[in-house]
This record gives C-alpha cells, structure tokens and sequence, in this order.
C-alpha cells in the first residue's frame, strides 16, 4: 500500500538513480529544444528562402510532432519496453539535431525541428520512472522531473545567446546532437532497467480513458489554458528576440543579461503567490490574477513605447505570470482529474502544451510578417483574455491527494466490496478499483486520512 505524498520510508538509492538520471535525460533533451529560442529569429534572417511565416513555422514544429507522437510513444513503450523507445526517441532527435546543424536553407532547419520533436519521449520516461519507483515516491519523482524542465528553459535563454556569440545557431544544433547522445549513454549505463512492467494508470495515458476525459469541461479548460500559456510564450520568442535588438537597441550577444536578472527575480515574485494559492487556499484567485497579469504584460508589450526599462519590467511581469501558471495548472489537472485517470489527464494536457507551441510559433511569424513586429503582442493579448473570461468558470476541488492502494498478500476480490469499505474510512473522497490489476485508486484528504486504516 502507498500514497504520494505521505511520509514514509524514504527513497532508496535505485529510486533515486532513477529520478535523478530521468530528471537528467529530459532536461538534456528540453535544454537542446529551447536553446535556439532566443537568438534563432536573428539567425534566420540570412537564411534562403526565409520568411517570417517561415521563422515561426521553423521555432514551433516541433511541438506538433511531439504533439502527435508522444502517447502512441507511450503505449508502445508498453509493448517493447521503455528503454527502447526512449533510446529510439533520442536517436531521433539527435538526427533532427545534425540536419538542422548542416542546413542552409529555412525548410531543411524545419525538416530537422520537425524531427527533434518526432523523438517523443516524454510518456515512455514518465511511464519508466513509475516502473522504478514505489507508489509513496513517484509523485517525488515526477516532481524532479517537472523541476527539470523548467530549470532546462531558465538555462535556455541565458545559455542560447552566449553560445550563439561562440559557436552560432548551427553549432547550438551541434551541441544539441551531442547531448542526445550523452542521453542514450545515460539511458543504457545510468537508468537501472525495471524488473517488469506495468500499466500506471496515475501515470500513463490507458486509450480506454480518452473518451472520458475528452468529455470532462473542466480539465478541457486546463488543456486550454496550457495551449495558450505556450502558444503565447513560443509565439513571444518569434518576435521578442528582434524587438530587443532593433528597438531596445540591445546586441544580440547581451540578450541573456536581460533573461537572467528577470527569470532569477520573476521566480522570487512568485513564491508568496503560491505560498497564498498552496497554503491559504486562495487558489482561484491567484490564478486569475496570473493570467490577469500575463494579460497586462502583453498589452504592455503591444502598447507601450519600447525602451530598456519598459522591456526589462514587462519581461518581470510576464514571467512571473507564466512560471506561476506553468506551477500551478499541473497540480490543476491532478486535482481535477478521477483518480484512476490522471494519466491519461496528463498525457492530453502535454499534447495541449505542444500543439499550443506549434500554432503560437506558426501564427507569430504569420503575424510577424504581414502586420509587423508587435502584431503577435496584441493577438496574444485576446487569447489571454479568452483564457481569462473561460477560467471564471472553474471550479477548484478540493485539496486532495492521489494514493495508490495494492492489498498486501492477496488479489482483489469483489471489486465493489473493497470500494464501499475504502468509501468508509475517513478522509476518503474518491475510489476507484480496478479489480484485474488488484489496485485502488483514491482522492484523499491528508488531515483526516490515516494509512493504518486500510482494510
């Protein structure tokens, strides 16, 4: 029996390998994604064949091959195994990475990001870090690698530049090559290899659940909410890189020293907003002013006379708005989603994220090119105002915590007894039990639940 989230025993030293190499891999893979973001806009410039449709097109492809490629990835790494897939996953991606590195035209740099996001791993490595880890921890793990994430983007940005000032974009798209490779190494020497695998239904996407969640208002609003969050940040990087360098008269190899003051202190803003949604239960609040916040910065961006000051103070606003949402819709989904179908949740929630990164980058450079550089910055603006007036409408449950219950020495029985004894113990909200895999799955409150109450 386990639960995510209530103390116990902690990590073993295999968990931890585990998390930790996990966390690495998709870091490595995210780093070598979001490094041509801010300076690939000023590259392209020379490039045959550019447009600004093109540039977009270019920056955000990717999203819609991972988009579309990541649950089957997944629910094949269920059949062949997950480090298969994630090393096919790699290979392919660093192939995308050495066509984009030898391209000299914008359609072969396209054919290469198109690539890199075809090398869709994210499920088949959520999916092994449930296999290597015990119920109590996974949430721990999933956690590590979602911080991953988000420190390989702040890496990113300041990164991008001080690397384009060395070795430029296609040396970037080297480096990126290089670190796929040194993720397959990982994979084969660092990973421990599962002893079998199963179906994590807390952490997979199960195709029998897509109908269900297709159906659920509520996490189709978080999904929407997602597509536009990065619809609007890769769209923002289409443009933002040329609006600092031609009218905040910014060098291009100076950019990352806006980024990195700006991310540092925009992370620093945001605590005491999640400390108030976390632990004072203002979540719905806080998460309007978020996207209230993230509304005013790109009015800002579209209205405002560009200078330094107004660029620097719109980025903090902007990015406190957006690592607080970024922080904060996950947990959303979690919450909202059944307990036996957070997987398959989170699964449409990442291919909401991906796509949303596809048709911002495509509409930006679209935008771009036929209206000018600050034309994204309005379009962007009325999407999150559309977000604003359609989350209004959510309902935020309870604070409740996913636990994973497997009956000690013997199979599940009469599902629906085991369901109404569960039902009965306090601080249980929600149980699903799926009786073939001899699992429960439930919602429960961690101030009255107590673990040695379990039949």
């Amino acid at each position: 029996m386990s639960q995510a989230g209530v103390p116990g025993p902690g990590m073993s030293r295999t968990e931890l390998r585990a998390a930790l190499s996990l966390s690495g891999i998709y870091a490595l893979r995210m780093l070598g994604l979001f490094m041509i973001l801010p300076v690939f806009a000023l590259y392209a410039a020379d490039l045959d064949g550019v447009t600004p449709a093109l540039t977009g097109l270019a920056i955000g492809v990717y999203g819609v091959t991972q988009a579309l490629l990541q649950i089957p990835a997944g629910l094949l790494s269920d059949r062949i195994g997950r480090k298969p897939v994630i090393i096919g996953g790699l290979l392919v991606f660093a192939l995308g990475s050495v066509v984009a590195a030898l391209a000299d035209s914008i359609w072969l740099i396209i054919a290469g990001r198109a690539l890199q996001g075809a090398g869709a791993i994210a499920a088949a490595i959520m999916a092994l870090a449930a296999d290597l880890t015990r119920e109590q921890h996974r949430t721990k793990a999933m956690a590590l690698i979602g911080m991953s994430i988000g420190l390989a983007f702040a890496l990113a940005l300041i990164l991008g530049p001080v690397l384009n000032n060395i070795v430029g974009v296609p040396g970037i798209f080297a480096l990126t090559a290089v670190l796929a490779i040194g993720g397959i190494l990982v994979v084969m020497f660092i990973v421990p290899r599962p002893v079998e695998l199963h179906i994590h239904r807390e952490a997979e996407a199960i195709p029998a659940q897509f109908g269900r969640i297709l159906a659920h208002g509520q996490l189709l609003r978080l999904d929407a909410g997602i597509f536009i969050l990065h619809a609007v940040l890769m769209g923002t990087f289409v443009v933002l890189p040329l609006v600092l360098r031609d009218e905040a008269a910014v060098l291009a190899a100076d950019h990352w020293k806006i980024y990195l003051p700006v991310l540092l202190c925009s992370v620093v803003l945001m605590i005491p907003f999640i400390f108030m949604a976390d632990r004072r239960g203002y979540t719905r609040a806080v998460f309007l002013t978020a996207i209230s916040l993230l509304l005013l910065a790109l009015v800002g961006m579209y209205a405002l006379p560009v200078s330094l000051v107004a660029a620097v103070a719109l980025l903090l606003v902007f990015f406190t708005a957006f690592n607080l949402l970024e922080a904060m819709l996950p947990s959303l989904v979690s919450r909202v989603a059944p307990a036996d179908c957070r997987g398959t949740a989170m699964g449409f929630y990442s291919s909401s994220q991906f796509m949303g990164a596809f048709v911002g980058s495509v509409v930006a450079g679209w935008l771009h090119g036929q209206f000018g550089l600050h034309a994204f910055f309005l379009c962007a603006a009325l999407a999150v105002l559309a977000w604003l007036l359609l989350a209004r409408g959510m309902v935020v449950p309870a604070k409740l915590s996913n636990y994973v219950y497997r009956p000690a020495g013997r199979p599940v029985g009469d599902g629906e007894a085991l369901a109404a004894q569960l039902r009965a113990l306090a601080g249980v909200a929600e149980v699903v039990v799926v009786a073939e895999e001899g699992v429960a799955y439930l919602k429960v409150d961690q101030q009255h639940f107590d673990e040695s109450s379990l039949p």
